[in-house]
């Protein structure tokens, strides 16, 4: 069918075949459609939302328009983890090396900041040396060797995404939950990991805000995953406040490290914990916490992480002594009155970093890795007035950055319950 034949289809709300959304990817791919072409299927795919079909058949699409590592045929039991994002989310740099240190080999391909979140690849490259780019052969061996392998994907997987995404960010459709659903599992599904643990955040820090869309995209990423061939299930996880007691790249970093010896925050050991266990479950492995927390203290969790990080290409001096610098300038943020935390915009926390330089700004900017927020305090905790929310590391003097972090908090005189940590299981239907 010609381009405008399908186009016309979906602006009048009509199902497409999966041949008539091949036909979409196919000219993503090969430069056959227009921008304005595709920028007019994205519009109308948001505005009347893809049917299931339409979803599966985009996702299937779009991972066929490049390489397929299909590892899974070579490394049996091959895990992998994705999270939507959130502000302080450090999980992926605990869970690989966890669950591998358990027996359980983690494939994970990456990404990079977006908007108020930090991404996992950017929070690695905090590491002096460390490579994050690597082919089939060089993640096979990685697994092979140590069973676990942290990457980005190269510009031949999905190559139809990227260029779908891009117009997506210009064109007001990148919320579309259909849309969100193919973009991820396009990516996720080219190493061909057997099962996949889905991390959806919820709460003001999250992508999706909303509990009610949040488990809408949960369930549509199980089921076109599942159906595409990979076990899939979905956690729902609470952002309502940063995630561990710091923000920033470096900052994270460390803290990853403090929770692989075992000394981490509660609440990131907790998600970590629920995380991997679901993924073991789907591949009918018993991983109790129990011989997780043997994995932390017994130091193998730490050492697989820094064998990892050595392997790909992390300096030695700093794998010995990982000692990460952060930003000079440190400002304490005060509690303007007595009461109990009822609130926090982590969402706004999240960009007034980004504001500081510890984000992306727009594609292609650099990362301060060193600005850092210690967050200190927790949702229904009883404050004092004066007392100490938290801490600001920048690079510059405060110059009012300070009282807007302070106006994140909300300060109530009612006690307040916070929400669940981990919330929803989503499986299958």
């Amino acid at each position: 069918m010609l381009p405008f034949e399908i186009l016309a289809r979906k602006r009048a709300g009509k199902c497409l075949t999966a041949e008539e959304i091949g036909e979409v990817v196919a000219g993503a791919t090969d430069g056959s459609w227009s921008d304005a072409q595709l920028a007019a299927f994205l519009m109308a795919a948001a505005i009347h939302e893809l049917e299931p079909s339409e979803t599966r058949a985009l996702t299937e699409g779009m991972l066929d328009s490049g390489e397929r590592w299909k590892l899974d045929e070579e490394i049996p039991h091959l895990c992998d983890k994705h999270s939507t994002g959130g502000v302080g989310d450090k999980v992926s740099l605990v869970l690989a090396p966890l669950v591998a240190a358990c027996g359980l080999p983690v494939v994970m391909l990456t990404g990079r900041g977006l908007g108020h979140t930090g991404g996992t690849a950017d929070k690695l490259e905090a590491i002096p040396g460390l490579v994050m780019d690597f082919d089939r052969a060089q993640c096979l061996e990685m697994l092979r060797r140590l069973g676990v392998a942290i990457g980005v994907a190269t510009a031949d997987i999905a190559p139809a995404d990227k260029r779908l995404y891009a117009i997506r960010d210009q064109t007001g459709t990148v919320e579309s939950l259909p849309l969100i659903t193919a973009s991820i599992l396009s990516k996720k599904l080219a190493t061909g990991a057997s099962s996949l643990v889905l991390d959806v955040k919820t709460g003001s820090g999250a992508f999706i805000p909303d509990i009610v869309q949040a488990e809408r995209l949960a369930k549509m990423m199980v089921t076109a995953a599942n159906a595409l061939g990979c076990r899939t299930s979905a956690l729902l996880t609470d952002m309502s406040q940063p995630l561990g007691r710091w923000v920033g790249h470096s900052a994270e970093v460390l803290e990853a490290l403090e929770c692989l010896r075992g000394e981490g925050p509660e609440d990131l050991e907790a998600v970590t914990f629920a995380l991997s266990t679901e993924v073991a479950r789907l591949e009918g492995v018993d991983l109790d916490q129990e011989a997780l927390k043997a994995a932390l203290s017994s130091g193998d969790a730490y050492e697989k992480f820094m064998q990892w990080a050595l392997a790909q290409g992390a300096n030695r001096e700093w794998v010995d002594r990982p000692e990460l610098t952060l930003a000079p300038e440190e400002f304490s943020l005060v509690a303007p009155r007595s009461g109990f935390l009822a609130a926090v915009d982590t969402r706004r926390l999240g960009f007034l970093l980004v504001e500081a330089g510890g984000g992306r700004a727009k594609p292609g900017a650099e990362i301060d890795m060193g600005v850092a927020l210690r967050y200190d305090v927790r949702l229904g905790e009883a404050i004092d007035a004066g007392q100490v929310l938290g801490r600001l590391f920048l690079r510059r003097a405060d110059d009012g950055l300070g009282q807007r972090f302070v106006d994140c908090f909300e300060i109530v005189d009612q006690e307040v319950s916070p929400p669940p940590l981990v919330g929803q299981r989503i499986v299958e239907s």
